[in-house]
C-alpha cells in the first residue's frame, strides 16, 4: 500500500479547482507516486535509470510517461503477486491485452472516484437503467475486461437493470420495449460502448422501424470510435440518430482506458471532454514528446493520482487530441477540456519509457 496517501483528495470538488491550486496538488502527488513506483517496480526503475529523467524535481508536464502499449508486453506492478485483488485487461480484440494488477485499496479508490465523477453528471438518485450489452459480459471467468468493469461501475447508478442484448449479442426487442413502456416517462439511464449502442441497438431498432419516446433519459457511452469512423458516423450523426430513435436523450461520450480505470473524461453539453480534479491531460509533440500549447494537436498523455499498485499514474497513449482550453468552458466546469481525434495512424508510439528493453 502507498504510505501516506492523501485521503482528503476525494473531498475535492470534481470540476471545482482552478488551475494553480489543482496543478500544485497534482505535482506533489505525482512526484510521490513516481518515487514510490521507482522503489517498488523493477521494470519502471530501469526505465527511469535508462533516461535522463530526474523524477525528484519534475513537475506534472515533465513526469516520465509510460507508453500505454508497454502494459501489453511487461508485468508492470508495484505490489507482490499475493497482493493482487483483481487483474484488469483491455477489451480490444486485436493483439495482446493490457494487464493491470490492482490490490484491494486501488480497486476501492478507483470505484470511489468513478462514483464521484458520475454523480456530478447524473446526481445521486438511481434511475431505471438500460444496459446496451449482454448479461454474460460481466460473468465471464478470468480477469475483468474494461468493458465489464464499465458495466459494473455504472450499473451502481441504476435500478431495475435491463440488458438490451442476448448472450449472442442480438437485440431482445421484447425486453427492450417492455422496459421502455414501463419507464419512458421517468428519468432513465442508458449505458453502453459506442459501437454496440450504434450497431446492435440503434441500427437494429431503425431496421425494424421501432421508435420509443423517453421523456428524460441520459446516455453515457464510450470507446469504439475507430469502427464508427470507418462507417462515416460522426458524433453529430450519432446523437441525431439517438434522439430520433429514443426521444429526449442527453448524450455524453466519455474517454477512458483500462490503464487508468476509474478516471473518465466525460463530454459536456458543448461537446468537450473534461478533466476531473484527480487527473490531467497533456498534449505532446509526436516527434520529440515536448508539451504543446492549447489548440495544437498531438499525442495525449493522461496523468492520474489513482494508480498506486502499478506505475500507471503518467501514461502516454496512442491517441491524438487537442486541448481547447482550461477553466473557461461555457458549461462552467473548471479544468482542462479537450477533443480526441483518434489513434495514431499506422504507427506505434515510441515514448521515453521505450528505452527499457
Amino acid at each position: 500500500m502507498f504510505p501516506g496517501y492523501p485521503t482528503d483528495l476525494f473531498d475535492l470538488p470534481v470540476y471545482g479547482l482552478a488551475r494553480a491550486e489543482k496543478q500544485a496538488m497534482l505535482n506533489g502527488v505525482l512526484q510521490q507516486l513516481t518515487a514510490y513506483h521507482y522503489r517498488h517496480c523493477q521494470a519502471y526503475q530501469q526505465m527511469i535509470d535508462c533516461s535522463p529523467f530526474d523524477f525528484r524535481n519534475a513537475a506534472g508536464d515533465a513526469q516520465l510517461p509510460v507508453a500505454a502499449r508497454l502494459f501489453k508486453d511487461l508485468e508492470l506492478a508495484s505490489i507482490h503477486p499475493t497482493q493482487v485483488f483483481r487483474q484488469m485487461r483491455s477489451s480490444g480484440t486485436s493483439g495482446q491485452a493490457s494487464k493491470i494488477a490492482l490490490d484491494g485499496e486501488s480497486a476501492r479508490r478507483q470505484s470511489q472516484v468513478l462514483v464521484k465523477i458520475l454523480q456530478s453528471w447524473l446526481g445521486k438518485q438511481r434511475r431505471p437503467m438500460l444496459l446496451i450489452d449482454a448479461p454474460s459480459t460481466i460473468k465471464k471467468a478470468g480477469s475483468m475486461t474494461a468493458r465489464a468493469a464499465g458495466l459494473q461501475g455504472v450499473s451502481l447508478f441504476g435500478r431495475h437493470h435491463c440488458y438490451a442484448l442476448d448472450d449472442d449479442m442480438q437485440l431482445n426487442v421484447e425486453r427492450v420495449l417492455a422496459f421502455c413502456r414501463q419507464y419512458e416517462q421517468q428519468p432513465v439511464l442508458i449505458f453502453g460502448f459506442t459501437f454496440l449502442v450504434w450497431q446492435r441497438f440503434i441500427q437494429a431498432l431503425m431496421t425494424q422501424g421501432i421508435r420509443v419516446s423517453f421523456s428524460n433519459a441520459i446516455l453515457i457511452h464510450g470507446g469504439g470510435w475507430k469502427k464508427m469512423k470507418e462507417q462515416a458516423v460522426t458524433d453529430k450523426t450519432f446523437k441525431a440518430a439517438i434522439r430520433t430513435t429514443l426521444g429526449n436523450v442527453s448524450v455524453h461520450d466519455y474517454y477512458g482506458m483500462v490503464e487508468q480505470t476509474g478516471t473518465i473524461y466525460v463530454q459536456c453539453e458543448n461537446g468537450y471532454l473534461h478533466t476531473p480534479v484527480w487527473s490531467d491531460v497533456i498534449i505532446r509533440n509526436a516527434n520529440d514528446l515536448s508539451p504543446l500549447e492549447h489548440g495544437e494537436s498531438g499525442l495525449i498523455q493522461v496523468n492520474s493520482v489513482l494508480p498506486t499498485s502499478y506505475p500507471g499514474h503518467c501514461i502516454l497513449t496512442e491517441d491524438l487530441g487537442t486541448i481547447i482550453g482550461e477553466d473557461d468552458c461555457q458549461c462552467g466546469r473548471l479544468g482542462k477540456y479537450f477533443n480526441v481525434h483518434g489513434r495514431v495512424p499506422k504507427a506505434q508510439v515510441k515514448g521515453c519509457s521505450d528505452t527499457f528493453s
